[in-house]
C-alpha cells in the first residue's frame, strides 16, 4: 500500500478518505478547520498541520478544494503542497477549477521533479458512499497506469481521457448537463403541479420515466424536501457553469442552456438561497410561477 495524502476533507473529500481508509491505505490529511476532521482522525487517519507536511509524508498527494483560488492557497507558499513535493511522488488534483490554471500547476509539479495527474470525479454523496463513483483522469498515461488501483478504491471506473487539463474539462462539460437537467426536470415538476397534480406525485411519476437519468433519481426528490447539508450548493455549481460559459467563448460553442440555468442560479443567491444545493433552482423557478415551496432564504445574496 502506498503511503496517501489528501488535503480538503469536505463533504466529497472526507467520504474519499473512508473510502481509502477502508482499503486499507495509510493516509495524512489536512483541512482547514481540524475540528471538521476528527471523525477520520479516530478511523486512523493521521492530521497534519500543513499541506506541505502531508505532501512530504506522502508517495501520493490528493486535493479536493472548492475552486481555484481555494487550490493556489493549498498548493503554494512556505507551506504549500508544491514545497512538499519530490521527484518521485505524484500528485492528483481532484477538485473542478480551470483548466489552464490545472496545466500550469501540471507544469509546475513536473519543475520539481514530480507529477501531477487531474482526476475529477463524476457522482454525488450517494454514489460514493454506494461505490458508484467514477473518474476521469488527465496526464501522463504511464502514471494513470501506475495509480490506477489506488484510484479504483474510490470509484469502480477510473477513465483516462487524455493529457493534463482534459479530465476537469471534462467534469465542466459534465456537470453543465446537471444544472440543465435539474432545471428541465423543475419545469416538468411545475407543469403538473399547476395543472392539479399533486407535487409528490409529479416527481414519482418523473423519476421513474424516461428522463430519470441518476442524477434525476437522487436529486429529483429534493423539489419536496433539501438535504440538511448541501451536496452542491449554488456558489459551487455556479462556479462551473461559470467555467463552462468561458470554455464555451473560447472555443466559439454557444451555450444557451447552460446561459440560462446560471442565470436561475443567479437568481437563487439574490433570493438569499445560494447555501442550498443547487436544486433550488426549483423554488426559483415556482416563485417566478406563483407556486409556494415553504423554504426561505438562509441569508443574503454576496
Amino acid at each position: 500500500m502506498a503511503k496517501l495524502g489528501f488535503i480538503g476533507l469536505g463533504v466529497m473529500g472526507s467520504r474519499v478518505v473512508k473510502r481509502l481508509l477502508d482499503a486499507g491505505h495509510e493516509v495524512t490529511g489536512y483541512n482547514r478547520t481540524a475540528s471538521k476532521a476528527q471523525w477520520l482522525v479516530d478511523m486512523g487517519m493521521r492530521l497534519a498541520p500543513t499541506p506541505r507536511a502531508v505532501a512530504e509524508a506522502s508517495d501520493v498527494t490528493f486535493t479536493m478544494v472548492t475552486n481555484t483560488a481555494a487550490l493556489l492557497q493549498v498548493f503554494e507558499g512556505a507551506h504549500g503542497l508544491l514545497a512538499g513535493l519530490a521527484p518521485g511522488k505524484t500528485y492528483v488534483d481532484m477538485s473542478t477549477v480551470s483548466p489552464a490554471a490545472s496545466r500550469e500547476l501540471a507544469g509546475r509539479v513536473t519543475a520539481c521533479g514530480a507529477s501531477m495527474l487531474d482526476a475529477p470525479v463524476s457522482g454525488s454523496v450517494v454514489t460514493l458512499e454506494e461505490g458508484k463513483l467514477t473518474l476521469m483522469v488527465g496526464g501522463d498515461r504511464d502514471v494513470f497506469r501506475k495509480l490506477e488501483p489506488i484510484l479504483l478504491d474510490i470509484g469502480p471506473k477510473a477513465t483516462y481521457v487524455g493529457d493534463n487539463g482534459l479530465a476537469v474539462t471534462m467534469k465542466i462539460a459534465t456537470n453543465l448537463s446537471l444544472a440543465v437537467q435539474m432545471l428541465a426536470f423543475s419545469e416538468g415538476v411545475l407543469i403538473a403541479e399547476k395543472s392539479g397534480i399533486k407535487r409528490e406525485v409529479a416527481v414519482e411519476v418523473l423519476v421513474n420515466s424516461a428522463i430519470g437519468s441518476p442524477m434525476v433519481k437522487y436529486r429529483g426528490p429534493f423539489v419536496l424536501q433539501m438535504p440538511n447539508e448541501a451536496w452542491f450548493n449554488c456558489n459551487m455549481m455556479q462556479k462551473d457553469m461559470s467555467l463552462a460559459l468561458e470554455l464555451g467563448r473560447d472555443l466559439a460553442i454557444p451555450l444557451p442552456t447552460t446561459t440560462i440555468t446560471n442565470e436561475l442560479l443567479t437568481a437563487a443567491r439574490g433570493m438569499g438561497l445560494e447555501d442550498y444545493d443547487f436544486a433550488i433552482v426549483f423554488d426559483v423557478l415556482a416563485r417566478l410561477s406563483g407556486v409556494q415551496t415553504g423554504r426561505e432564504g438562509k441569508g443574503q445574496a454576496s
